[in-house]
């Protein structure tokens, strides 16, 4: 899928590249192909205005292309004089030679002669010519016009190479951004694979705890039906409902819903609740709380989603920790910090920037510790709702994670 995500993304760019380029080269081939073709009509009217001489033949008459770049055209006049239903042909000037009384020249002549336009193109001699009407004869100027084309020609073969390298250019450049541009699809797309093979893993265990209770149940003899089998089921289902809610929680953060409803929270007094709540399961765990708490920290925010990120913080504390559990709130000029901390032995730096990925775990075994992995993340979610950051810091003397938050103003 990411590949073809590429390979689409390369062809859009190129598709759009190639059209803008092809529209430039066109634009220029146009713009070019109309300015020679007036800076030879120039030429034309120039030289159809000179008075006839007496057979001499008239310096070269150029005309610059650009600023530094001067183009001779070759050029030739002749005056046509009537005579009896016929007429009589003089080069008068010009940059061809042994042209007078030549069959090219009658040929070049019956051609002009005989096309209604006083301006127009000999296409078999690649002649531009113009006539004025003298009264008593008319004269004619041609223009050669194969140099026109072999200018134009080689000038837009400069543009065509240019074009192709830059095109060239361009698809390597295409390249990379595709790389770059799909790399957050392609880790959204490992993390959602990976969070639905975690999610069928956490739910797989309640569900056979549940249909393993419930046939004990439909089997055994109405006397012999324990309450324990009841309160499997009710437990495995508990758990389930809670790995469900979590994971909403989740999925409406990934929408961009937000659902904290914000407003002036003390957050002493939420992270105060929580401690004492926590306490008596810290000292059953043989890991004491200890807590200095900054007294009037008011900020903008759900004062049940901040106790639950507080919660989530002391219950990973608790659980993966090795010794007394430490939480402290201060405040700065700008923002609130709580930490929470327990010593033990340092988290990887690997694993220390996975923890707040979903269904993840630093410990290696998934039933070692209740729980889902999904508390952190959530807790990050909560922080990022509230303006906020929450990270993890972990050395030999401790693991620390860190939220702060805007005060409110």
């Amino acid at each position: 899928m990411i590949r073809k995500l590429r390979l689409k993304f390369v062809a859009i760019c190129m598709s759009m590249v190639t059209a803008v380029l092809a529209v430039i080269f066109l634009s220029v081939f146009f713009s070019m192909q109309r300015n020679i073709e007036d800076l030879s009509r120039q030429l034309l009217y120039r030289v159809a205005q000179e008075d006839a001489g007496s057979g001499q033949r008239r310096p070269d008459i150029s005309i610059a292309i650009g600023e530094d770049r001067v183009v001779l055209l070759p050029y030739f006049t002749v005056n046509v004089w009537p005579s009896g239903g016929t007429y009589t042909a003089y080069v008068t000037g010009g940059t061809y030679a042994d042209l007078d009384n030549t069959q090219e020249l009658t040929a070049i002549l019956q051609d002009c002669l005989s096309q209604p336009e006083s301006e127009g193109i000999i296409q078999d001699y690649h002649l531009r010519y113009l006539r004025r009407d003298n009264g008593l004869y008319q004269k004619v100027a041609f223009v050669d016009m194969s140099m026109e084309r072999a200018m134009l020609q080689e000038m837009m073969g400069s543009y065509l190479v240019i074009g192709a390298a830059a095109l060239l250019l361009l698809l390597g450049v295409s390249i990379l951004l595709s790389w770059w541009a799909t790399r957050p699809v392609e880790k959204a797309w490992r993390q959602q694979r990976q969070f639905l093979s975690d999610a069928s893993h956490e739910l797989k265990t309640p569900l056979t705890v549940i249909l393993s209770n419930a046939e004990l149940l439909e089997t055994a003899p109405l006397s012999d039906k324990p309450a324990r089998w009841a309160d499997n089921i009710r437990s495995e289902a508990i758990q389930m409902k809670s790995l469900v809610e979590e994971m909403l929680t989740l999925a409406r953060a990934d929408n961009m819903v937000r659902t904290a409803v914000l407003s002036e929270t003390s957050l002493s007094d939420v992270a105060a609740d929580c401690a004492l709540a926590f306490e008596p399961v810290a000292f059953e765990a043989g890991k004491p709380l200890d807590y200095q708490i900054t007294e009037d920290v008011t900020v903008l925010g759900d004062r049940d989603k901040l106790r639950q990120l507080v919660g989530v913080l002391l219950d990973n504390a608790i659980k993966y920790g090795a010794g007394a559990v430490t939480l402290s709130l201060q405040k700065t000029d700008r923002q609130a910090r709580l930490v929470v901390s327990n010593p033990g032995e340092p988290i990887p730096a690997q694993q220390l920037s996975r923890l707040f990925e979903r269904f993840y775990r630093a410990d290696a075994s998934r039933g070692e510790q209740s729980g889902f992995g999904l508390g952190l993340p959530i807790a990050r979610t909560i922080a990022e709702e509230h303006g906020g950051s929450l990270r993890a810091e972990s050395d030999a003397i401790s693991t620390r994670f860190i939220f702060t938050m805007p005060l409110k103003k």
